[in-house]
């Protein structure tokens, strides 16, 4: 069974590659996934397809070349801690952002069960302006 750092490890992959089915092919049916308040799709979505839905398409919808790259990936058991960068260009304003980013994954029995992310939402609400 896949550890939460190999499990997030594979999403982040599959991210790199723009494979939307592999960045939630281990997200349990159940998966709390919680985008930090301020944030354009601020909310908990429970499932990889309302994840799909609300964020991934959400933020393509509204920024050009979307993208989060990872700095490092941290193993903490039963846990895993992604830290980087999201950067974009809002389509309508046409200003870009950078703003640092942590996500905070749980895992157990081979799925994500949870994701939590903080990141400075000033950053990215003042290129929606």
């Amino acid at each position: 069974m896949k550890t939460a750092y190999e499990l997030v490890k594979a999403h982040y992959e599959a991210n790199d590659r723009h494979d939307i089915a592999g960045m939630i092919a281990d997200i349990a049916d159940d998966c709390r996934w919680t985008e930090m308040e301020g944030f354009p799709c601020a909310g908990t979505y429970i499932g990889g397809p309302a994840v799909v839905e609300n964020v991934f398409k959400a933020l393509g919808s509204t920024f050009d070349d979307y993208t989060f790259t990872l700095e490092r990936l941290l193993d903490a058991g039963s846990s895993a801690i992604g830290l980087g960068t999201y950067t974009g260009t809002h389509k309508k304003t046409g200003k870009s952002f950078s703003a640092r980013v942590a996500h905070v994954w749980g895992a157990s029995g081979g799925k994500i069960r949870s994701f939590e992310q903080f990141t400075d939402t000033l950053r990215v609400a003042q290129s929606m302006v």
